[in-house]
């Protein structure tokens, strides 16, 4: 499916495609079958992931953060000589999905705001700020309720909902406590300026539009077999 979007060049196939593939994402994970394979033998790590630098940054790490939460996938960040660092603390295969989002979705993300244009070049870069920020507020909305319908619909009795449910929490309580161990302490950041309400507005109506499947953008990794 993922293949079928980039090959395309009608944009809605393109859309259908990936939100397909998005659907069969969200299903696979939380499948029952695999859920308890995953609990007995799923690898937690660390993944790191540039959000460089400049006035983008915290609006990427945002769009970073609104993905990781849909996969119960933790992140901090941290500033290095390379510039801003996220590092994401999660299972293997969750970790897989959310890096390969990220790298998608900011790179359509990106295209957009590249052809935004304010009066003034400070006005411009809080205008561009601002869309990244209501983008990545919308991307994780609409990721949730993918993963929230795909329960609805996968999970047929209610035993069947209780047991899901029960391994998806204790899956996060696990990464909770795997995150907890590798970092210890961790302070909180300073609250970022607020966005204007423009940018925010057309960044989450560029959202709504956004391929949230497609992943094989040049350079980034495509979703692992099976997802």
């Amino acid at each position: 499916l993922l293949d079928k979007a980039e090959g395309t060049s009608n944009p809605h196939e393109a859309e259908a495609f990936s939100r397909k593939a998005a659907d069969i994402a969200a299903r696979t994970r939380i499948d029952p079958d695999r859920l308890a394979a995953t609990d007995q033998s799923g690898e937690l790590g660390i993944r790191s992931i540039l959000l460089g630098r400049g006035a983008y940054v915290r609006a990427r790490l945002s769009l970073l953060v609104n993905i990781a939460e849909v996969h119960d996938v933790r992140v901090v960040f941290q500033s290095q000589p390379a510039g801003t660092v996220a590092m994401c603390a999660g299972f293997n295969d969750d970790l897989d999905v959310v890096e390969v989002l990220y790298n998608s979705l900011h790179q359509q993300a990106s295209a957009q705001m590249a052809r935004r244009r304010s009066r003034t070049g400070a006005a411009t870069q809080k205008d561009r700020r601002s869309f990244l920020f209501g983008f990545a507020n919308r991307v994780g909305q609409l990721l949730g309720d993918a993963a929230a319908q795909a329960q609805k619909e996968s999970v047929s009795t209610r035993r069947e909902r209780k047991e899901v449910a029960l391994a998806l929490r204790e899956r996060a309580e696990r990464v909770e406590e795997y995150s907890s161990q590798e970092w210890g302490r961790v302070r909180r950041a300073q609250p970022h300026a607020a966005p204007q309400a423009r940018g925010w507005s057309a960044g989450s109506d560029a959202a709504e539009r956004a391929d949230l499947g497609r992943t094989r953008v040049s350079g980034a990794r495509g979703l692992p077999a099976g997802s």
